[in-house]
């Protein structure tokens, strides 16, 4: 008799049978929306759509934020959002836990993300990265991050939204590390607010671990595992603004956003 196959990383909590049955039907609805939703979402996000607005927002913009959603309901994920994104231009910063992240911002308010360029070669994620207007950076390199500062900036001139993960990467999902306090020089020379923003997976974060990546675990591995990982709620608080302030407060803008992301984690 073939035993039963173990866990997939770290994190998995369930029986296998029970992840088999996860997967039975979260598998085909995946495909679906890969197979099905994808080109609505080219077709939908065309150019001619940007012209459009619904309540205020691009069409292409809303079409991208309920395929996330409808990613994130696949998953298992029920998104519960407190507090209000800023409109207009502004930067937000959250902490990191997973890949996860960057779908469950994008289905409460569109940004395009800092990401590290390796993201672009990753299944699935890495092409919504690129459709959601990321901007890639070279982790280690000084000129990288120069070139990610420029086109930061650029965009918050011209109107639009930034997200940034301040941590330069996820961590094991127990803590919430230092922020590099460079990445919010784009919003000071912008002069936009930075609007902080928490991410609890779990109810009152509980699951923060088993949704972060585990132990040598890949981008794969970690997908796989969530997929048949139980149902759990994924909050996103929208903390108090920080408005625009003068190139030498960049550091205490950092500092104040971790503070106020923290506050959020432990309440």
């Amino acid at each position: 008799m073939t035993a039963p196959p173990p866990p997939i990383g770290a994190g998995a909590r369930s029986a296998w049978p029970v992840r088999a049955l996860r997967y039975g039907y979260r598998i085909p609805l995946l495909l679906a929306h890969l197979l099905v939703g994808l080109p609505l979402v080219l077709l939908l996000t065309l150019r001619p759509a940007r012209r459009l607005r619904v309540h205020g927002e691009r069409f292409d913009y809303r079409v991208i934020r309920a395929w996330q959603g409808g990613l994130m309901r696949i998953f298992g994920f029920r998104v519960r959002q407190t507090g209000t994104p800023l409109p207009g231009a502004a930067l937000f910063v959250a902490n990191h836990v997973s890949w996860i992240d960057i779908s469950t911002l994008h289905s409460q308010r569109m940004m395009g993300f800092v990401a590290k360029r390796e993201i672009a070669h990753w299944p699935l994620v890495g092409w919504l990265a690129i459709r959601g207007e990321s901007i890639f950076h070279a982790r280690g390199s000084s000129e990288s991050m120069g070139g990610v500062l420029h086109e930061m900036l650029a965009r918050l001139r011209g109107g639009h939204s930034v997200g940034v993960f301040p941590e330069g990467r996820t961590r094991d999902g127990r803590e919430v590390g230092p922020f590099h306090a460079r990445i919010f020089l784009a919003a000071v020379e912008a002069g936009v607010p930075v609007q902080p923003v928490a991410l609890r997976y779990g109810t009152r974060g509980a699951a923060q671990a088993d949704v972060a990546f585990g132990p040598d675990e890949n981008f794969m591995q970690n997908f796989l595992r969530l997929l048949g990982d139980p149902p759990r709620v994924a909050e996103v608080h929208f903390l108090e603004a920080i408005p625009p302030a003068t190139e030498s407060a960049r550091r205490r803008i950092a500092e104040l956003a971790r503070q106020r992301i923290v506050d959020a984690m432990a309440g």
